[in-house]
């Protein structure tokens, strides 16, 4: 069985980051607004990102790295941009490390 990781863009332009092991299924909870929580409130969603996992561990491990990322960092990987991934990890430490 496969599990994904997926982003969401919202109504609102933010982004919601989850894991599943039914993304159809999941996609339409979230568009109906039978998914409690962070997106019931800001529909219609679309699907802009999914990647797939061997196991539920990995995908919750991937959520959980992506939500930390910035704003930037998760459109690049939207876009597909994965030569930027790491660059855009270290330019958040960077700015903060410089601006004191």
């Amino acid at each position: 069985m496969a599990f994904s990781v997926y982003i969401l863009r919202c109504a609102d332009g933010s982004y919601y980051t989850g894991h599943t092991e039914d993304l159809e299924a999941r996609l339409a909870g979230h568009q109906m607004g039978r998914v409690a929580g962070y997106t019931q409130t800001r529909r219609p969603v679309s699907l802009v990102f999914s990647q797939q996992f061997a196991s539920r561990d990995a995908a919750f491990a991937a959520e959980r790295q992506i939500k930390g990322w910035t704003r930037v960092k998760k459109e690049a990987l939207i876009r597909g941009e994965w030569s930027r991934l790491p660059a855009l990890a270290h330019s958040s430490f960077d700015r903060l490390r410089t601006s004191g």
